[in-house]
């Protein structure tokens, strides 16, 4: 991919701003974009190893963002924590479900962003459950299902900010490659 691809600058200033909004102050916790990223980058990005980089900087550079504001006693969440590369790990994986969103179908495009916050929510209270952390839920199966119970508001969020964020980006993005004759979909 060339520098000088509007394209590539788009995506790039996409990732600075969906990581400078996951860390606005009194933000809406649980609705970042990050998980509409992973999916739009997974269906736009032709190079699908590059298309997990698009989310992956995101996170990254907005918990540095988190990590100097709690160092300088700015904020109150840490940027970096143990166990944390999972998070990393499922929201990369989250780009495999943009991979199967052909055309900008309506439907493609919704399944996936119900699809993705889902598989998140189950993968990452299930680890949250078996390693003990959040609530310290016991290891039973009452201790499972309480643990997602606790998360269903973070659950619902995430659905609501997918849905939306998948919205905006895929209907730009759209809009974009219809009214600009040098841009085609799929060229990154």
């Amino acid at each position: 991919m060339k520098l000088n691809n509007p394209t590539f600058w788009s995506f790039i200033l996409l990732i600075v701003i969906a990581s400078l909004y996951r860390v606005i102050p009194h933000g809406v916790y649980g609705f970042p974009p990050q998980m509409a990223m992973a999916i739009f980058a997974g269906a736009i990005i032709k190079d699908k190893k590059l298309s997990f980089i698009m989310p992956l900087l995101s996170m990254v550079l907005s918990d540095l963002l988190f990590e100097v504001l709690y160092r300088n006693g700015i904020g109150n969440t840490p940027g970096f924590y143990e166990g944390q590369w999972i998070n990393y790990l499922l929201l990369c994986s989250l780009t495999v479900f943009g991979f199967w969103i052909k055309g900008f179908k309506l439907t493609s495009i919704l399944g996936a962003s119900i699809a993705a916050p889902t598989f998140f929510f189950l993968a990452s209270n299930f680890v949250v459950w078996a390693g003990g952390g959040g609530l310290q839920r016991s290891k039973t199966f009452a201790g499972m299902i309480q643990c997602y119970v606790d998360a269903l508001p973070f659950y619902y969020a995430s659905l609501a900010s997918t849905a939306v964020f998948a919205g905006l980006f895929f209907g730009c993005y759209y809009v974009f490659t219809k009214t600009s004759p040098k841009v085609k979909p799929q060229v990154v």
